[in-house]
């Protein structure tokens, strides 16, 4: 009887696991399939009827036969960081509800309580979110298993495809916004793309541009060849000649998002990466990611370094800098009191808004000075993806979603878009000759399209010798935590460089059992 009990009950566990196992598959299985498929053809593919194609962009087209408003009635919920593509797109949504009678609503907000909602919901199961704003390493990283592979859409022949293929995408953002551990599932799409390039005032360099060289022996215009050295001594003349009187359009050289908060993490890794160092030694963190980041490599000459150059370069920057973030920083220089700034490309709209800057005409954009080993340019782009939890229904209403938000047209809509202007996502849409017209100042697109003066210097940066991906790891929430907090006493003067990394270092260690 006791061996009947043990073979019971052994019997009954394995059918559990199995049962489990064929629950979890099943949430994982998606008939993707267009209703009435028997009567689709997709060797003969039709143009989409959406308002906004431009000639020169791939289309969006699905296959003869295919019914644009099957889902008709479908209410779908997106959840998203307040950024410039979702304010254009909620601006524009008619465009997409009008075509396929699909309802969106779209919710705005910051990013961690976009994380936090979104956690809930993916514990929960409850699919409040059909839509997530998929920031690669606050939610993607822990969370991928939670998201639709998007694999399943692109090659069902009975759905829209994608225009333009995946090509179309630059693929570093494709693989940081929409892999996590491998290329085998795709989870989010490329939405935005934001990177750090370097702001600077042309009126403050070109007035003053004799007096420096003459007493430092070097042009001082900030271009690809500038180093993080000269952009030290340079701030340091500028803040040190606003204090004596000698120039009066400014208050400081230079100015910084150095607040104890994920921005001093993105600003101090610019100097990181350029000289070589990162925040694990594991290669090709920031990619597709790993859920085994290893040992810190924050203990290592190259970090100490980094450091010491941090702190030595913030004494002579705007005071405020310890107490912003990347809008704080930007409404510093916008108001006129810094000569050159890192910041996120994406703020050249608002620089160039007479009704919110001083230095609207006055600014130019370069690449990020070059250190030790490279330059290095912090992307912080974020994709799009579908809550697998969602019925079926909605999952395939939500590609749609997903295949209108990030086609090329509806990027070249938010690029133009008085509610949005942010960037595109797709490789296309800067072949066209408005948008190229639009990155060389003083022309009528700069103007229509400001956000394009920043572009020249953007793309070299997402070069891949020139790009920056952060560690995409579940631990890196708390990771960056102690980077940006450890940082932060030390620009307070709390602890020196080399202490300051060692205690990240061993954090991170302590965080990931290393």
């Amino acid at each position: 009887m006791k061996h009947f009990k043990v073979w019971y009950t052994s019997v009954l566990i394995l059918l559990l696991v199995v049962l489990a196992a064929c629950s979890e598959s099943s949430s994982q299985d998606i008939n993707t399939e267009s209703e009435g498929a028997e009567n689709i053809n997709p060797d003969k593919q039709v143009e989409a009827p959406f308002e906004g194609w431009v000639e020169g962009l791939p289309q969006i087209t699905a296959p003869e036969g295919f019914e644009w408003k099957q889902f008709e009635g479908v209410e779908l919920n997106f959840i998203s960081e307040n950024t410039p593509p979702s304010s254009a797109i909620a601006a524009n949504i008619e465009q997409f509800e009008d075509v396929t009678g699909i309802k969106v609503n779209i919710e705005q907000t910051d990013l961690a309580t976009v994380v936090e909602k979104a956690s809930l919901d993916f514990n929960a199961k409850s699919a409040k979110y059909h839509l997530i704003y998929a920031d690669p390493y606050q939610i993607l990283a822990k969370q991928s298993q939670h998201f639709v592979d998007l694999n399943q859409f692109i090659e069902e022949p009975t759905m829209p495809g994608l225009p333009g293929g995946l090509e179309d995408f630059s693929q570093s953002q494709l693989e940081a916004a929409g892999y996590m551990g491998d290329k085998e599932a795709l989870y989010a799409l490329p939405y935005d793309n934001p990177t750090m390039v370097l702001a600077y005032r042309t009126d403050v360099f070109e007035k003053y541009k004799d007096q420096f060289e003459e007493e430092m022996g070097y042009d001082w215009t900030p271009d690809e060849d500038m180093t993080w050295e000269q952009y030290y001594e340079i701030a340091k003349w500028i803040t040190e000649k606003a204090e004596e009187g000698v120039i009066t359009e400014v208050n400081y050289g230079t100015g910084h998002q150095a607040k104890q908060h994920d921005s001093l993490m993105n600003d101090f890794s610019n100097i990181l990466a350029s000289n070589g160092g990162d925040y694990f030694e594991k290669d090709d963190l920031g990619s597709v990611g790993s859920t085994e980041p290893g040992k810190s490599a924050m203990d290592s000459d190259v970090a100490i370094e980094s450091a010491e150059f941090y702190n030595k370069l913030l004494k002579v920057a705007d005071p405020g800098s310890t107490s912003w973030d990347w809008s704080g920083l930007a409404e510093g220089f916008a108001a006129g009191n810094i000569a050159m700034i890192p910041e996120w490309h994406e703020f050249s709209s608002m620089f160039e808004d007479e009704s919110s800057s001083n230095v609207a005409g006055n600014v130019a954009w370069t690449t990020l000075p070059t250190g030790n080993e490279r330059k290095a340019h912090m992307y912080g782009g974020t994709g799009i993806g579908i809550n697998k939890y969602a019925s079926e229904e909605e999952i395939k209403a939500s590609w749609l979603f997903v295949l209108w938000s990030t086609s090329p047209q509806a990027q070249y809509m938010i690029l133009k878009s008085d509610q949005g202007g942010s960037t595109p996502t797709r490789n296309s849409v800067y072949e066209l000759e408005e948008v190229q017209n639009g990155m060389e100042p003083g022309t009528p697109e700069s103007e229509e399209m400001p956000n394009l003066l920043a572009m020249k210097p953007t793309l070299k940066a997402w070069e891949e010798e020139h790009a920056y991906m952060r560690p995409k790891i579940p631990q890196w929430p708390q990771v960056d935590t102690f980077i940006f907090t450890e940082l932060s006493k030390m620009l307070a003067g709390q602890q020196d460089p080399e202490e300051t990394v060692n205690k990240i270092a061993e954090q991170t260690n302590q965080l990931t059992d290393r």
